[in-house]
């Protein structure tokens, strides 16, 4: 058993060179991409929520109601570096978490699909004593990935260019604990104005369903 607290990382500093604008400032359903990921990683358990900002500026969460909450539960850095791809965000990120959490969730903002139940499932695990543990689609390793903080400064050393947490996982397999969570959502990418179209239309579905 592992006790302590599992901070989340949203990574949100992505400019959308696609799309034409901030990944973390696009709209679904009157709230932006940045908000749905903190209310993703708050909703599985994660606290604090650490956002990191980037082409979007310091600090800028886009449209929709302020989370719930303490308001220090949610907290922003800005990676003044983020043209240089999502390792020196995840740097940012996990050098942000208070020092009294054991274990950080990474998640993605352009992943609205993925569910709270992820999360929480991750962090299920890491109480259980896994020390790295990776959300599965059928099997399939993605996101979100809850690292403790052990393995915090090689995720970091390894995290370089526009990748972040996967050469640790792959030189580092035997650790991996995976987690399936094809029930709880699904972790398709926003990357054109194709996927933002279909990715609304299944939003919009769940969360009619759910209603």
């Amino acid at each position: 058993m592992q006790d302590g607290n599992v901070a989340g990382v949203l990574l949100a500093a992505g400019e959308g060179r696609r799309l034409g604008q901030p990944k973390a400032l696009i709209v679904l359903g009157g709230q932006s991409l940045a908000r749905r990921g903190v209310a993703l990683l708050r909703g599985g358990g994660a606290e604090p929520v650490i956002v990191v900002t980037g082409a979007a500026g310091p600090g800028d969460l886009g449209a929709g109601a302020e989370p719930p909450g303490d308001a220090g539960s949610v907290l922003t850095v800005h990676n003044p570096d983020w043209r240089s791809g999502m390792g020196s965000s995840l740097r940012a990120g996990l050098s942000a978490v208070p020092g009294n959490c054991a274990a950080a969730v990474l998640a993605l903002a352009d992943q609205p699909l993925v569910g709270a139940a992820a999360v929480a499932r991750l962090i299920e695990a890491f109480a259980a004593g896994a020390g790295v543990a990776v959300a599965c689609y059928d099997g399939q390793p993605r996101n979100p990935v809850l690292i403790s903080r052990e393995h915090w400064p090689e995720v970091a050393a390894l995290a370089t260019g526009d990748v972040g947490a996967r050469p640790f996982l792959r030189r580092h397999q035997a650790l991996v604990t995976r987690v399936e969570c094809a029930d709880t959502g699904r972790p398709d990418d926003i990357d054109t104005a194709g996927d933002l179209a279909r990715i609304e239309k299944l939003l919009t579905g769940r969360e009619a369903a759910a209603s």
